[in-house]
């Protein structure tokens, strides 16, 4: 796409807007120097933002001044570093027009400074550089899609923070718990371990990129139960054998395989007896997930949630065990509708008491019925 970029504006700003109509484009503002070519311009040209480059905060302050409640952006990128970080965030959460706004802070390192200003003023998100540029979109792009969805009064939602940060309580029990199971069940893990290592080929941990709390990006931890390219074939079974395939293909957001014709033998009974969720535990320890809250999803998933009221699921914790696995696990006549629903339902109504209920009933529901 062309831009009209232009480096000698009068008022320290460069613009890079889209011109084509074709697709919408989201506007956002930059402030700083030293991450433009990394982030700024990157955020422009492969993901299709609208981007005014502020070089100071006075820059900025002047203009927000000016703008009619249309002209918004929605979201400030703010480099931690700049002067006049922490006098920004004041000034624009004391501006009934754009209090509100999406504000997030780019640093180099992570410091205590960084974090102190990110808590005092309020900022929605930071990120540390190297930076991933499709990682901070698909943020920007949740917080802002969150934030109309919550404006609505038809879905009584307005209460709940942007952000969703766990009970003191709920962060210490699933730790807790999370240590004792992996230190009493540290035989079985071995031996799972080296049982995998015996079978096939590939690693013994799969990774995935999954989609948590609020939309945060972290690596999922699973013991592999498929063949080594497993990946690679998921979208043609997608096609013909995805549980949750009922009516448009094309509007699935989940994806479960029935038959899975990838696992292995030894494959079969870790996800029959659910063995193979247990390196999560260790996610619950990195404080990515909590043990009870809705299903972290691979990012493709995670995008089509991201249009429509079910973006809503994002602003519970995300789990390993939760509300879906115990009411329907295994059973192939889940709908995808009837799943994004229960998501839903656990963000608006979890409670403390509703996790260890939950946590309670996730025991018998782990042997499942089908095999999915």
């Amino acid at each position: 796409m062309q831009s009209n970029q232009s480096s000698a504006v009068p008022n320290k700003v460069t613009k890079l807007k889209h011109k084509s109509n074709l697709m919408q484009s989201i506007d956002i503002c930059y402030v700083g120097s030293d991450f433009i070519d990394s982030l700024a311009t990157k955020l422009y040209s492969e993901f299709n933002f609208n981007v005014d480059i502020f070089a100071d905060a006075e820059s900025l302050l002047g203009f927000m001044s000016k703008i009619t409640l249309k002209e918004a952006p929605g979201a400030i990128l703010l480099e931690a570093e700049s002067e006049g970080v922490s006098d920004i965030i004041s000034k624009l959460r004391s501006n009934p027009l754009v209090s509100g706004i999406i504000v997030i802070l780019l640093n180099r390192n992570k410091d205590l400074t960084s974090v102190l200003i990110s808590q005092k003023y309020s900022a929605n998100d930071i990120y540390y550089y190297p930076f991933n540029p499709e990682i901070i979109a698909e943020r920007i792009n949740f917080l802002i899609k969150v934030k109309l969805l919550k404006s609505s009064e038809d879905l009584k939602f307005s209460t709940l923070p942007v952000q969703y940060k766990p009970p003191v309580l709920s962060r210490i029990f699933s730790f807790s718990v999370a240590l004792i199971l992996i230190i009493l069940l540290s035989p079985l893990l071995l031996l799972t371990a080296l049982i995998i290592r015996l079978e096939s080929k590939g690693p013994i941990i799969y990774k995935s990129k999954r989609a948590g709390t609020g939309y945060q990006v972290f690596d999922f931890y699973k013991f592999r139960s498929m063949v080594a390219g497993a990946d690679e074939k998921l979208e043609t079974l997608s096609k013909t054998q995805n549980q949750y395939t009922s009516g448009d293909q094309a509007n699935q957001a989940f994806v479960k395989i029935l038959n899975d014709p990838r696992i292995t033998k030894f494959g079969k009974l870790i996800r029959k007896t659910s063995i193979d969720e247990l390196p999560q535990l260790f996610n619950v320890l990195k404080g990515d997930m909590m043990l009870v809250g809705n299903r972290p999803l691979p990012l493709h998933e995670a995008e089509m949630l991201t249009s429509d009221e079910f973006a809503l699921r994002f602003l519970g914790p995300a789990g390993i065990t939760g509300l879906w696995q115990i009411s329907k696990r295994g059973k192939a006549e889940m709908s995808d509708t009837e799943r994004k629903h229960l998501d839903n339902d656990y963000a608006k109504h979890r409670s403390f008491l509703g996790d260890i209920k939950i946590m309670l009933k996730t025991v018998p529901a782990m042997l499942q019925k089908e095999n999915v």
